[in-house]
């Protein structure tokens, strides 16, 4: 992962875009770009192109879009940029919100109507945070089927993808101008690609046990729930030309990975009224803050987990979402008929659990207000019979990467764009500040779908001016 001296080298093989990494971020910016009539490279390093965006839950947040409007959801981009800095605490970069936050709506309209990638609204809950219902999502809420409508796409329309093509070095100028990049096989060949602008879609650090210690040490020890070629490539390559990076402290965690099995455990449970308990059979913060801060609470309580204790209404809206019925299959959740039932299948003082469930159903009621803080008046208590999920926290990715514009072009610390260097998605600094309370639900999609196309945008018009000669 080094920069190599130009020195006036040529190349056999040339492209006007090259784009590292072909998950959302990285075929959004090449469908962007085929649509401008440029034909980009993606490179992609493994068999088949997943990356994060694979292991989501496949939801874009979005608004102003005809789907919120067909459901009678009014969605604005002011309301948009307002959560997203709510929740941030006013840390994340006003420009590149409301870049994103505006380019969200165009992007899915452009998504479905434009590339007949299959998306619709999520209804029935807010996510923390959200002030409207914003979510779009393939009809099984997975990020695999994203993928699978996002790769057809490319698919349609010419895009070529090198796949077990691992990026190993860049080919730059003194300037910081990139030429052309090397890769690696798995058979150990090598090839050397040159391009005239090159865009970096390859996530963030999440994978780089030695970067996350440094980074984000709180996090260290946790399951690694993401991408394992998630190594930070991007950060690394742009630093060594000369770009800033900022917040590198910022992630996204989860507090609702089911253990040992491994599966997302959907936060609708949480926002519809379940709620999570430790070993002692006590809840141990306020749910409703977020899932990203969870993973914090969740591995600060004895051996690391929790358990999500939920009812049969909210099994069946579990049942809406195919990962918790993977849940299901895989045995992961436990039944109780009653509170001391329950108490004995997970193995939680039946006392303890008996008055939390007294505490909780009084709180719905309005009878008592929540020591943490959480609102439980807006949905029923729960009622017997009960379940529960046995859920740890976890590290997802990273959300601090390269400093860009409202063009996702990458800065110098003085703010000067480099030549002609790229980034979105996890490589790019994202819109959540500096920690890991600042996480949005859904921000990781956001900035991976919409930078790659502000990306693709203005690689774009870099091509068009270098073809015209207003541009080298």
């Amino acid at each position: 992962m080094s920069i190599l001296p130009a020195n006036g080298k040529r190349f056999e093989v040339q492209v006007p875009v090259a784009i590292i990494g072909g998950g959302a971020c990285g075929l959004v910016a090449a469908l962007t770009l085929a649509d401008a009539g440029i034909a980009p490279l993606v490179l992609e390093r493994d068999a088949m192109p997943t990356g994060s965006t694979g292991l989501s839950s496949g939801m874009i947040p979005a608004c102003g879009t005809a789907m919120q409007r067909a459901e009678g959801v009014e969605d604005t981009v002011e309301m948009l940029v307002h959560d997203i800095q709510a929740k941030a605490q006013d840390q994340a970069d006003p420009e590149i919100v409301r870049a994103v936050a505006a380019a969200s709506g165009p992007s899915v309209e452009w998504l479905v109507g434009r590339h007949g990638v299959e998306l619709t609204l999520v209804g029935g809950f807010l996510y923390p945070g959200f002030s409207a219902l914003r979510m779009h999502a393939p009809p099984s809420r997975q990020g695999a089927d994203l993928m699978a409508g996002l790769l057809r796409a490319a698919e349609n329309a010419g895009i070529d993808i090198m796949t077990n093509a691992r990026v190993t070095d860049l080919v730059a100028e003194t300037d910081g101008r990139v030429v052309g990049l090397c890769l690696e096989r798995p058979d150990g060949t090598s090839e050397e690609i040159g391009c005239q602008a090159l865009i970096l879609a390859c996530n963030g650090f999440a994978g780089n046990p030695a970067m996350v210690r440094q980074h984000i040490p709180e996090m260290a020890a946790a399951e690694y729930f993401g991408h394992p070629g998630n190594q930070g490539e991007a950060v690394i390559w742009g630093t060594a030309l000369g770009a800033a990076a900022r917040h590198m402290s910022a992630y996204q965690g989860h507090g609702s990975v089911a253990t040992p099995h491994g599966i997302l455990i959907t936060w609708a449970l949480m926002m519809n009224g379940g709620f999570q308990i430790n070993n002692l059979g006590q809840r141990f913060s306020n749910e409703h803050h977020g899932y990203s801060e969870q993973a914090v609470e969740v591995l600060a309580q004895p051996d690391g987990i929790a358990w999500l204790v939920f009812d049969d209404r909210l099994l069946a809206l579990g049942h809406q979402f195919e990962e918790f019925n993977l849940a299901v299959a895989a045995g992961a959740i436990r039944h109780g008929a009653d509170s001391a039932a329950l108490a004995q299948a997970i193995d939680v003082p039946a006392g303890a659990l008996a008055r939390t469930l007294a505490e909780t159903n009084a709180h719905a009621l309005g009878d008592s207000s929540d020591r943490f803080g959480r609102d439980f008046t807006s949905q029923p208590a729960l009622q017997a019979p009960y379940h529960a999920i046995k859920v740890s926290g976890a590290l997802f990715h990273t959300q601090g990467g390269l400093e860009i514009d409202a063009g996702a072009r990458v800065l110098r610390p003085d703010g000067s764009p480099l030549p002609n260097l790229f980034a979105g998605g996890g490589a790019a600094c994202g819109i959540s500040g500096s920690q890991v309370w600042g996480y949005l639900s859904g921000n990781g999609l956001l900035t991976a779908v919409n930078l790659g196309r502000l990306a693709g945008q203005t690689a774009a018009t870099y091509i068009a001016a270098i073809e015209k000669g207003y541009a080298t």
